[in-house]
């Protein structure tokens, strides 16, 4: 993104600054490597500089922001009174108790001092912000926790949401404390439509995951594949959302032309209660393999995320197929036992089936592909 930016802005560009998993400066760009999906100390350093950035323009001068899936984490300011720590402790608690991107995204603007219209109202300038959407819905207020947009949430449903994913005590007593003084009103909201900052500020989203999909389809066409897309985010805890999307994946491939695909995407959740290790993807394809056992005949389901990350793995997804099952017995690994331990990784790692990409760059959701012959 940031060398497509600099293509056309070429002389106009004054400074710049790229802040990524795996950052390589360029041209007028500096770059910090930070952390994701767990923010680190990269994240902090990335985030006050960004915030400096936006602090050095003038009046006359513009800030172009780009941003892709992953910037909730990869810029992280604490609000004042909170730790970089008290944030990495509250994401982590969220993640465990199955929070969607949209509750996540809510309580982690209400702890930051960039996230959620923050990092626009430190600009002196216009802002113009690109977008490339993880988010379903694309809902620009929630994609990389919206540090150049006007934020709708407020103090009082950050705090509600700490209840549903397991209470007070589950979280920092810093992060409560900032909440519980938001709710009174003594600490200032998430800046509103109505801050001239924020009229200052556009944004357009240039890509999500109906582009992913899209390159899959075309790829199987080309390759011979009758496609069917499935145009309904997957969304939902990742074995429910599974054995229905598996369901009715089938159910409208009944009548299609073989070999043929079926392609969709989404973002799951994961609820982790086991102590083992794996991803929403991982998770997701564990679940779907009792049902392709069932299918008949010659069916594989792939579910990856598009950044090449699934969770805290360093695999993208997995593939299951209708013999997934049968080749784990034989190799004496319990399919039922290791998702019931969250414990996807091991259980594919085991049999071969786990998906490496490495980090693709960018993150647009999840896709998932099946195959029938």
């Amino acid at each position: 993104m940031a060398k497509g930016a600099a293509s056309v802005i070429e002389d106009r560009l004054r400074a710049g600054l790229i802040v990524a998993p795996s950052a390589e400066s360029f041209g007028a760009f500096e770059a910090i490597a930070a952390g994701h999906p767990i923010p680190d100390e990269g994240s902090e350093r990335g985030g006050r500089r960004a915030l400096a950035v936006a602090e050095s323009l003038s009046d006359g001068d513009a800030l172009l922001v780009l941003l892709s899936g992953g910037a909730s984490a990869l810029m992280a300011v604490p609000a004042d009174g909170l730790t970089l720590d008290d944030k990495r402790r509250t994401t982590a608690q969220l993640l465990r108790a199955g929070a969607d991107i949209h509750a996540l995204n809510t309580i982690r603007k209400h702890l930051s001092a960039i996230k959620g219209g923050w990092l626009a109202e430190r600009a002196a300038g216009r802002v113009r912000t690109y977008v490339i959407s993880d988010v379903v819905g694309d809902d620009v207020s929630v994609i990389a926790s919206g540090p150049t947009v006007p934020d709708a949430s407020t103090f009082d449903d950050a705090r509600r949401l700490i209840d549903r994913y397991g209470g007070a005590g589950a979280y920092p007593a810093a992060v409560i404390d900032r909440l519980d003084r938001g709710v009174r009103g003594e600490v200032p909201e998430t800046p509103k439509p109505v801050y001239p900052s924020i009229v200052r500020s556009t944004l357009r989203v240039i890509g999500g995951r109906r582009e992913a999909m899209a390159g899959a389809a075309g790829r199987a066409t080309s390759l011979g594949y009758e496609v069917i897309r499935i145009e309904e985010p997957i969304v939902g805890g990742a074995r429910e959302a599974a054995a229905s999307h598996v369901r009715a994946a089938l159910e409208r491939a009944a009548g299609a032309a073989r070999p043929a695909c079926v392609v969709s995407s989404g973002e799951t959740t994961v609820r982790v209660v086991g102590g083992g290790r794996g991803g929403r993807n991982q998770e997701f394809a564990l679940a779907a393999a009792e049902l392709l056992a069932s299918a008949g005949g010659d069916v594989a389901l792939a579910s990856v995320g598009t950044d090449g990350i699934d969770g805290p793995t360093d695999a993208a997804g997995a593939i299951a197929d209708a013999t997934t099952l049968a080749r784990a017995h034989a190799a004496g690994v319990d399919a039922r036992a290791h998702l019931d331990d969250n414990n996807a990784y091991a259980f594919f790692d085991a049999i071969g089936d786990l998906i490496h990409t490495g980090p693709t760059g960018t993150n647009v959701g999840d896709l998932q592909v099946i195959l029938l012959a």
